[in-house]
């Protein structure tokens, strides 16, 4: 077929219509004829049945259609399915009484192409009746050409596929999914061939392909590239802003690697991945054109950053409200075993140390040896109970004098043989051994979460160096930030630093690292409780904390902690005589003792104990037995030993507030074995009121009641 440029159609005429001629010699059906063909909009000539009688290149071209398959179809075949019934009514209506109307008079219509897809356009209608042609010329202009309208339908595509993306960050809760779907949302909504989603591993030393389409050799998903300028993440996160690569032919900001070149990707654009200010990640993209991305892309892909941060962060802070209310439902459940199990320990270590005594086993080496394993048994059982209490954060601190240099060459000795053999540990201890008080579980438990996280700050080993100094007063930065004694810069400290030569921390890390739940290790691998539970334990000791870091130079954890400063003397097992209670001597009897405890076998041991301590013994079962054989006369009384939990009824801290009003000259001993129990009434309960925790011994029963009797005089 020949180029209708070369060969104008053949315009139909007006009837008797003269042939003039223009003054450079030029007839004017040519000139009209050339018009047709030159014109820029589409031009369609259709006859009264709607069948197509002439076409110019541009219809052909905007439609999709050779100019010969144009000829003879009918109008109706370029009208969208979804209108067509209307459309056919419409025509009739306007061939009944055709007029002109021009372009921009109605809105939102549409043609149908060749292909089935559609084309936004005006349409102006000029009727050639009037002169004397049964024909109508139909304009066709594509306004999606338009520079504004094309913008509106761009933002109105990328508006789209932000919802789309929305939508399935509702509607999933698998973040992987997430992930996934976002580099396909972004090839779809950009029209490039690579998007990329980077994130940021937790040593912030390299940058991880989490999702993909389009990569390149070297970008594969799980590939890992360097956090350093020269890179193109790298110089992403250097930057903290978007990235727009016009050629990468002149790129000279960053090394272009040569799968990019090899893969014809001309021109790029990237944008941080950001949570609460801090960089996470990114999103970039890639694409065969030069000078593809404008402010329009930009804004977009900064909007999709935005929006996959924000669901990145809503399943983080449902993981870890999940994860904060399974240690809450972990820490009930272990507080009321605790309370069972201790009971149980009592009655057990009571009566193994009864039978202990008896004149039966007191001459028999193989009774002894029995008695004596079985006894260390359940110290293991009671062990085992602090264990779960620290575990669910509710575990009761005891304070004692505590050998620094001991203690870290003990647990240096533990790191040695658990840690990776390539991490050389050093220990320097001040002269003399300072003493802290602290508890010594606790603080083995602090330093042990501080050398683990040291331990992943060194993946290729290094040093981890334990060191001890005295110090008159808190730091500075750290008088009015504590909740401490040595706020005022009155108290001696003992500073315990663990150094390490791994990675460190960037600045806003180091300002989060005691926060609840935060962490910068891989999902699974850290609760990001560890230091979170320290900075609680050392203010809970009355002491204070401090992070020293600078990436790349290592980390310093400074543990200052209430100095010791006389060594306390080594408490016995051995019984407390009864001369040594004070007040006994003005009771012939012995001491008079109130005991409520619910538990029967609990109350057995502790009456034996109490008998064996020459005590005169008056038991009750609940709280309102107490004060009823109070009120009746049963007293005078010198103590009274009460468990907190006394079942459905009054507790034991109501009972004790009772009998300090009704008898105030009544000491109060009180016993849990809910650690829970202790601690709030360690808050909310006098100071002359002492408290025991289950299991106890003989001992440390009558040590605690030699300390409340002598308080109370």
């Amino acid at each position: 077929m020949a180029d209708p440029s070369d060969s104008p159609p053949a315009l139909p005429e007006a009837p008797g219509a003269p042939i003039r001629r223009l003054p450079s010699g030029i007839d004017e059906s040519s000139v009209f004829r050339s018009l047709f063909v030159a014109y820029p909009d589409s031009l369609l000539l259709v006859d009264q049945s709607g069948s197509i009688m002439l076409a110019n290149p541009s219809a052909a071209a905007l439609l999709g259609y050779a100019q010969d398959e144009l000829l003879g179809l009918n109008v109706e075949e370029l009208v969208p399915d979804s209108i067509r019934p209307r459309h056919a009514s419409y025509r009739e209506a306007y061939g009944r009484a055709p007029r002109p109307r021009p372009m921009g008079t109605h809105m939102e219509l549409a043609a149908k192409r060749k292909d089935g897809s559609e084309v936004m356009v005006e349409i102006a209608l000029s009727p050639l009746q009037s002169h004397g042609l049964p024909f109508v010329v139909a304009a066709i202009r594509d306004i999606g050409a338009y520079p504004r309208v094309k913008q509106a339908l761009q933002r109105a595509r990328y508006s789209e596929h932000l919802a789309q993306l929305g939508r399935l960050a509702v509607d999933t809760r698998d973040l992987q999914a997430v992930l996934q779907h976002v580099p396909e949302i972004i090839t779809r909504a950009l029209e490039v061939e690579v998007a990329m989603v980077w994130l940021l591993d937790s040593n912030r030393l390299e940058f991880r392909v989490a999702s993909g389409v389009g990569l390149v050799p070297g970008e594969e998903i799980g590939a890992h590239v360097a956090n350093r300028p020269d890179t193109p993440p790298g110089f992403v996160f250097s930057q903290g802003r978007p990235v727009v690569v016009p050629d990468y032919a002149d790129e000279a900001r960053f090394r272009v690697p040569a799968a990019y070149i090899d893969a014809g990707l001309v021109s790029a654009l990237a944008v941080p991945l950001s949570d609460r200010g801090r960089v996470i990640g990114m999103l970039s993209v890639r694409s065969r054109e030069s000078r593809r991305f404008g402010d329009e892309e930009v804004r977009f892909l900064e909007s999709l950053s935005s929006l996959l941060a924000t669901s990145l962060q809503r399943v983080q802070t449902e993981e870890a409200l999940n994860h904060a209310q399974r240690l809450e439902s972990v820490g009930q459940l272990t507080g009321g075993i605790a309370h069972d199990f201790n009971n149980l320990l009592t009655v057990i270590q009571g009566n193994l140390q009864v039978l202990e005594e008896l004149p039966e086993l007191a001459h028999s080496s193989h009774g002894q040896r029995l008695l004596a394993a079985a006894a260390r048994a359940s110290r293991r059982g009671a062990e085992l109970t602090g264990k779960l209490l620290a575990f669910s954060r509710r575990q009761v601190l005891q304070p004692a004098a505590v050998d620094t240099h001991a203690l870290l060459h003990s647990l240096a000795d533990m790191l040695r043989r658990t840690l990776d053999q390539r991490i050389r540990i050093e220990i320097d201890t001040a002269p003399g051994h300072p003493l802290v008080m602290a508890d010594p579980g606790q603080l083995e438990s602090a330093l042990l979460n501080i050398a683990i996280n040291a331990r992943d700050a060194m993946p290729e080993g290094g040093t981890l160096r334990f060191r001890t100094g005295i110090c008159d007063a808190l730091p500075t930065d750290l008088r009015n930030e504590q909740n401490n004694p040595g706020s005022d810069g009155t108290t001696h400290f003992v500073a315990i630093s663990i150094t390490d030569s791994g990675t460190g921390m960037p600045d806003d890390v180091k300002e989060r690292a005691f926060e609840p739940f935060f962490t910068t290790k891989e999902a699974g691998r850290g609760t990001g409780l560890g230091l979170s539970t320290v900075y609680g334990f050392v203010n809970q000791s009355r002491g204070a904390v401090s992070i020293d870091s600078k990436v790349g130079q290592g980390t310093t954890v400074t543990l200052y902690l209430p100095r010791q400063q006389e060594p306390e003397e080594e408490e016995s097992d051995a019984p407390v005589a009864m001369e040594e209670l004070p007040g006994s001597e003005a009771l012939p009897a012995g001491l008079r003792v109130m005991l409520v405890e619910d538990d029967a076998e609990v109350r057995k041991v502790v009456e034996a104990f109490l008998a064996a301590l020459a005590c005169e013994v008056v038991s009750a079962t609940t709280a309102d037995q107490a004060l009823s054989a109070l009120d009746a006369g049963a007293g005078p009384f010198d103590l009274l030993l009460s468990d907190i939990a006394l079942g459905a009824g009054m507790r034991g801290t109501r009972l004790a507030a009772e009998v300090q009003q009704r008898f105030p000259q009544m000491a109060v001993l009180l016993m849990s074995g809910f650690s829970s129990e202790l601690l709030d009434a360690d808050r909310e309960v006098p100071q002359s009121w002492e408290l025991l925790r289950k299991p106890y011994s003989r001992a440390e029963l009558a040590r605690a009641m030699a300390k409340v009797l002598a308080g109370h005089i």
